[in-house]
């Protein structure tokens, strides 16, 4: 038994029409273009999501970390706010505070005469009155250990 067309059915039909047991090649075409469609939006997504943190990643350890718990919550809960915030730290270069804090205590530690290894060993200092000779405690002359300091006038080049 042979399927005649139907009389008012055009002579020509459109290319994505098959006819029956064939594979449909338009429905393929479609499914592998929305596949990729797909899978080019995910990539885009993480991509836009992880960009504060490839801002951060040359800046401090600590905000570093605080930018990717941000962006880690704001992919995990679909809050927007937690990645602006995170963007917004990732602009905004937060100074150091600790780095002058610690280089004047350690100027102060060595103008006080201690060695940084006696404090770290738990050792007690040395008394210096006890090590200095009369003549090295003059006035204007360096003591043993103690680092050279330049004068007042000196300029830098």
């Amino acid at each position: 038994m042979t399927a005649t067309p139907n009389p008012i059915a055009t002579t020509h039909m459109p290319f994505f029409i098959t006819a029956p047991g064939e594979t449909d090649v338009l429905f393929n075409i479609t499914l592998w273009f929305v596949v990729a469609c797909i899978i080019l939006t995910g990539v885009v997504f993480f991509t836009i999501h992880s960009l504060p943190e490839r801002m951060a990643h040359k800046s401090q350890k600590i905000l570093f970390d605080l930018i990717a718990l941000l962006c880690l919550l704001a992919l995990l809960t679909h809050e927007h706010l937690f990645w602006f915030i995170a963007i917004v730290l990732a602009f905004i270069p937060i100074p150091d505070f600790l780095t002058p804090v610690n280089r004047i205590a350690s100027s102060v530690v060595a103008m006080a005469g201690q060695q940084a290894s006696e404090k770290e060993a738990g050792e007690k200092p040395a008394d210096v009155s006890a090590s200095t000779s009369p003549e090295a405690a003059k006035v204007g002359e360096p003591q043993v250990g103690e680092p050279q300091v330049k004068k007042q006038g000196a300029r830098h080049a």
